[in-house]
């Protein structure tokens, strides 16, 4: 592929929700700039943004794909994103390194929760963006309705520059008020706008002219003024308003038919900015904060936004350079590990399909193989001038499963798995939990660590099994109670001897406590690191459920030893036996963690949410109402929100979303803490 300079280069995202026609429209463009002779389909599994066997399995999108489109010698990189929600962290990373943002809307649905999804996101990282009523080709295809929709979901003006021609089965082209001309097909050809959109069009006009005026502050007097404004400085006005976000786009297509992709095309061009133009990028220097230029006379950085691991080429690291240039074979410096990688071929990726180039200018978004260290988040650069470019913030991951290897050789595999897994996705975690003994796998749903698993198997031969996770309950006791043991055994030879009198006192600002209470000499010091060695072990396996026993002071007040047979081990093994049986008569009972829950719903479910709330024995704290949707507080055992994830969206149609963290550990009710009991000694 040819190098392209910065003024050049256009890095756009497409994001919505799931089945808006995303990857059809990229699909589209690639085969209108003449980059495929023949245009995939997504249920043949034959797209260029869809290559995972995953993706052509499910049917959607579960990564980020960079696609791009030579247009009128100007590159836009267009980054095509997951729908699902599971994969929004694709998402946010996408969005982390574009300048622009589309959002297809399915001409059928209209705005969806994905949609809602993708616009909060954009504005958080203050994306000038186009709306796209998408798929006008479809059965009940309306225009006017879908706009309706994203008028209700935002407050922004919403300004539409192109009309469909004809819905449905009808839709044959593009009405674009801007030209003032009609394209039809795929718009390489232009013909005059039909006489039943004249009036239509010119009060549209009108006010894309004031929008254009509004922009500029001398287009604004002009304007004022009476005098009509030129081509180039309507363009200009609304390039502009467009990066200020004063007015939002409105655009028509139909990637499946390939409708109104030239008029697309010119727009972005036009009116989307270079890389040049939104500003510079701050990035925390040597010297505290530092302002980075988009231009290749700087000092080269660059942000690592993504990595995969390909069965074939191995790891593949994708960047955007956001300062300098930079070629094939260069030496650069990695920021974050403090060490030297060296970059073989650069390519531009198109799909999975790599097209190398010599050099890189800045603003561009390339992919480079077999980096050592280097994983996403970090910022590559030159080694005499540090800076790290800021990481987004992801949301926490709120789906849990237990990982178990399916054999002894996976078991050898499953750290470096898991932590490769991690690295390349920014919203899975996973953590080694010492309360449960288990490994914990967290995501964003159901469907994200599904693809992960799979991903183990299929690229690093790890075979994972799953299952919902042991809730990290924990024990302790309700009083004081004391007991005394003998430990004796005697089997030829040196036996072994030891009595031990032990208290235990609930302790609750502490996790443990141990005290010699002993006068007289009856226990010797030197056995009492033994005696605490045996309480702290059988304190970590638990006496009533196998949980860790904590907030408890340990008294050892009296006891027995021999002047032949006593011995640490001795000593050990009977303060085991005796923290049991004391700790059975100071009331042992379960804790269960419970958590702070903040669920954010419409209105209309608002009810639903408080009356499932009821069945999980949770306490409401508090309701609220933020930007036109319901947002509840609730302290709720963790037992009871494990697959929350799932049934809230269930329960609102996906438009739910929640967070949740841990407050504290409270007493387990005895019915249901009967109920643990059992079946941990079931298990045992």
């Amino acid at each position: 592929m040819k190098e392209y300079s910065t003024p050049n280069i256009r890095n756009i995202a497409l994001a919505s929700h799931s089945g808006s026609g995303k990857t059809m429209l990229a699909e589209a463009l690639l085969f209108y700039t003449g980059a495929l002779t023949r245009q995939g389909e997504i249920n043949a599994g034959t797209t260029v943004s869809d290559f995972q066997d995953e993706e052509k399995r499910r049917g959607i999108s579960i990564s980020t794909s960079v696609i791009p489109v030579e247009y009128n010698e100007t590159k836009i990189n267009i980054l095509d994103t997951p729908g699902y929600t599971d994969f929004v962290g694709e998402v946010i990373s996408s969005l982390r390194v574009v300048d622009g943002v589309i959002i297809p809307v399915d001409s059928v649905a209209g705005a969806e929760v994905g949609t809602e999804l993708a616009w909060s996101y954009a504005d958080d990282f203050n994306l000038p963006r186009f709306v796209l009523i998408n798929m006008m080709d479809r059965e009940n295809a309306n225009f006017q309705k879908a706009l309706e929709s994203v008028r209700q979901m935002t407050s922004v003006r919403l300004l539409p520059l192109q009309l469909p021609w004809g819905e449905k089965a009808d839709f044959s082209g593009v009405i674009d008020i801007l030209e003032n001309k009609a394209y039809t097909g795929d718009g390489k050809e232009s013909v005059d706008i039909p006489e039943e959109f004249h009036d239509q069009v010119e009060e549209l006009r009108m006010e894309i002219i004031e929008a254009a005026a509004e922009g500029n502050d001398e287009l604004l007097m002009k304007y004022l003024d009476g005098e009509s404004l030129s081509e180039n400085e309507i363009i200009s006005g609304l390039k502009n308003a467009v990066m200020t976000q004063t007015f939002v786009p409105v655009l028509v297509s139909s990637g499946t038919a390939n409708v109104g992709m030239a008029p697309l095309l010119k727009l972005i061009e036009k009116l989307m900015p270079a890389p040049g133009e939104r500003g510079p990028v701050s990035g925390e220097g040597a010297k505290g904060e530092e302002e980075l230029q988009s231009t290749d006379a700087g000092s080269f950085a660059a942000y690592v936004w993504k990595t995969t691991a390909d069965p074939y080429v191995g790891k593949i690291t994708y960047f955007r350079v956001y300062s300098g240039s930079v070629s094939s074979d260069s030496k650069v410096w990695n920021h974050q590990e403090d060490e030297e990688e060296r970059f073989g071929n650069i390519s531009v990726m198109r799909g999975k399909q790599q097209l190398d180039v010599k050099n890189v200018h800045a603003g561009d978004i390339v992919a480079v193989p077999k980096l050592n260290v280097t994983s996403t988040g970090h910022t590559l650069g030159d080694e005499g001038h540090p800076i790290k470019l800021p990481v987004p913030a992801y949301p926490r991951a709120l789906y849990r499963v237990a990982v178990i290897p399916a054999t002894q050789a996976d078991s050898a595999k499953l750290s470096p798995t898991l932590t490769r897994l991690c690295e390349e996705d920014m919203t899975l975690s996973w953590k080694q939990d010492t309360t449960t003994k288990e490994t914990i796998l967290e995501g964003m749903g159901g469907q994200h660590i599904d693809v992960a698993i799979r991903k183990a198997k299929d690229i690093f031969q790890t075979e994972l099994n799953t299952r919902i996770p042991k809730v990290p309950y924990q024990e302790t006791i309700s009083k004081s109670g004391a007991a005394q043991y003998r430990h004796k055994k005697q089997s030829g030879g040196s036996g072994q001897f030891a009595e031990v009198h032990m208290r235990l006192d609930p302790l609750p600002e502490e996790r443990f406590e141990f005290k010699n209470e002993v006068f007289g000499g009856s226990i010797s010091k030197n056995y009492m690191p033994a005696i605490e060695k045996g309480v702290k072990t059988i304190m970590e396996e638990g006496v009533l459920a196998g949980y860790p026993v904590v907030n408890v002071k340990v008294a050892v007040y009296d006891g027995k030893e021999h002047p032949v047979d006593s011995k640490p081990v001795a000593f050990e093994i009977c303060a085991r036996q005796v923290f049991k049986m004391a700790f059975r008569e100071a009331g042992g009972v379960l804790l269960e963690p419970i958590m702070e829950a903040k669920v954010t719903v419409p209105e209309e479910n608002m009810g639903d949410i408080l009356g499932d709330f009821n069945t999980r024995r949770a306490r409401v704290q508090g309701m609220d109402t933020k930007g036109g949707r319901s947002v509840v507080s609730a302290q709720v055992p963790l037992a009871e929100m494990q697959r929350y994830t799932t049934d809230l969206r269930s329960m609102t149609g996906g438009r739910g979303m929640f967070e949740m963290e841990f407050v504290r550990y409270q007493q387990l009710p005895p019915h249901i803490a009967d109920e643990v009991i059992a079946e941990n000694t079931e298990e045992e």
